[in-house]
């Protein structure tokens, strides 16, 4: 016999199955019925209705988009249940995108999937006027004298973290430079309090807080998955620490010189990114110890903000890991007006208000008419004379996003990563003895997928006898 459980189980199923069918219905009626627009609207990603841009969406944005631009070129739509997002892809046509005022093309909408991580009140959960108000907080933590000031703590971290290694062994890269990495934004950026005695903790809500922003938060940011889950306990408990910091601080009457509740999510993984290569390509990493030779000839064993602003070829291997892995997938913005938008080959389209527009770094920065060989690492494209990241205009280079919402963090996230390997190239010689890393595609801030491991042996020379190796 059926259940009477059965049977409101089974009406439920039917009842779900009509909802959904009865939506297919009105999107195909309202596409037939629906008067011509005269708008030059963008071509639209052939897809099943309601749920087709959803499912390709989910399988990875990537594939998707380098897909459609082949067919597509360099604006197109793809409708994602009942949102419209519309790519932007390549420096002529992205223009628009990064220097359009707060009114016509705004972050707050598109980034509400963030508040669950960042919690009520704070950032895309305000208007733009007090979110800017809040971003004056880390513009004045990331003023060049404030940078200067944390250099020091930097190396002070970066030599005590590596003095706990060997003489010789073998190390996981990613999981050291994750932690190192770590540390020196606690320090710099979160306080003395979270450095000296909470850092395990902070340490473990941090990486909840990562993994709880995957792509499908950008459609369901409050989806009841595990790692939502994660997500929500990290940013309440996350929220306790601080405010028990913040109370001892006003009774005490004690201030720090530092940013608090501010992190560089991007430094750890171009750090690791970084180093992958250089072990990778010899000539490169050849050239990045023959300057650290020369900056030492030139300032012994001393590194500070204005020695780390000379390691230009360091700059450029760092830079170009970046390039081919930049941390965000995608960058996001809503449309409050009708605009046009005209391709390198002269094509115009209307986009209309309402429209979601993206464009993508993570694809953007391999365009082949932009740079030469775009899938091989090659600091080199970035000296004098190539500048391979000016030659399409402003917007060819888009790791840390541009125009009205760079990235605050991007001067922090370069010194951090020239102290540390600074330093780990004075000291250490390595060899990458795991396969080359690939992307971790599952959470929207890219990460290195599985462990990177090494062979490092320490330098028997003193740092300045380095002179003659």
């Amino acid at each position: 016999m059926v259940s009477a459980m059965d049977l409101k189980e089974h009406k439920l199923v039917v009842a779900g199955l009509l909802f959904f069918v009865t939506l297919v219905l009105a999107k195909i009626v309202a596409t037939v019925l629906a008067p011509k627009s005269r708008k030059r609207l963008p071509p639209t990603v052939a897809a099943l209705p309601v749920v087709g841009g959803l499912l390709r969406f989910m399988k990875g944005p990537i594939p998707m988009i380098r897909e459609e631009y082949a067919k597509l070129g360099s604006v197109f739509t793809v409708h994602i249940i009942n949102r419209k997002i519309t790519f932007f892809i390549g420096p002529e046509v992205s223009g628009h995108f990064f220097k359009a005022p707060e009114a016509q093309l705004s972050q707050q909408e598109v980034y509400q999937f963030n508040v669950p991580t960042f919690g009520p009140g704070v950032v895309f959960d305000v208007d733009y006027s007090v979110r800017q108000e809040q971003f004056r907080f880390f513009t004045e933590a990331l003023r060049v004298t404030k940078l200067r000031s944390y250099v020091d703590q930097m190396i002070v971290e970066a030599e005590d973290y590596f003095s706990k290694w060997g003489e010789s062994g073998t190390v996981d890269l990613k999981y050291e430079l994750e932690h190192l990495i770590i540390l020196t934004a606690s320090r710099c950026l979160l306080g003395r309090e979270v450095r000296d005695k909470l850092f395990d903790d902070v340490s473990a809500l941090f990486h909840d807080l990562d993994n709880g922003m995957r792509p499908i938060s950008v459609i369901f940011p409050y989806l009841p998955i595990p790692a939502h889950r994660r997500r929500d306990r990290a940013r309440a408990r996350i929220a306790e620490i601080f405010s028990t910091i913040i109370k001892s601080r006003k009774s005490s009457g004690k201030s720090e010189d530092d940013m608090l509740q501010c992190f560089i999510d991007s430094s750890s993984i171009t750090s690791t990114w970084t180093g992958a290569y250089m072990l990778r390509y010899q000539k490169y990493l050849t050239a990045a110890l023959e300057e650290q030779r020369e900056i030492m000839r030139r300032h012994g064993d001393k590194v500070d903000h204005d020695i780390l602003s000379e390691m230009d070829v360091l700059y450029r291997c760092i830079k170009e890991a970046l390039r081919l892995h930049p941390p965000l997938i995608m960058l996001l913005r809503y449309s409050h007006d009708d605009f046009t938008i005209a391709t390198k080959d002269g094509k115009e389209y209307d986009i209309p208000k309402g429209h979601i527009v993206a464009t993508s770094p993570a694809f953007a920065n391999r365009l082949p008419y932009i740079y030469k060989d775009p899938d091989t690492y090659d600091p080199d494209r970035f000296t004098p004379g190539r500048d391979e990241d000016k030659a399409a205009g402003a917007f060819s280079y888009i790791s840390f996003g541009g125009g009205r919402h760079g990235c605050l963090g991007e001067p922090f996230a370069y010194l951090q990563i020239k102290a540390i390997w600074s330093h780990l190239l004075r000291n250490f010689e390595f060899e990458l003895i795991s396969p080359f890393p690939e992307n971790d595609w599952n959470a929207m801030v890219v990460g290195v997928k599985g462990e990177v491991m090494v062979r490092y042996k320490r330098l028997l020379l003193k740092p300045s006898s380095v002179l003659l190796f």
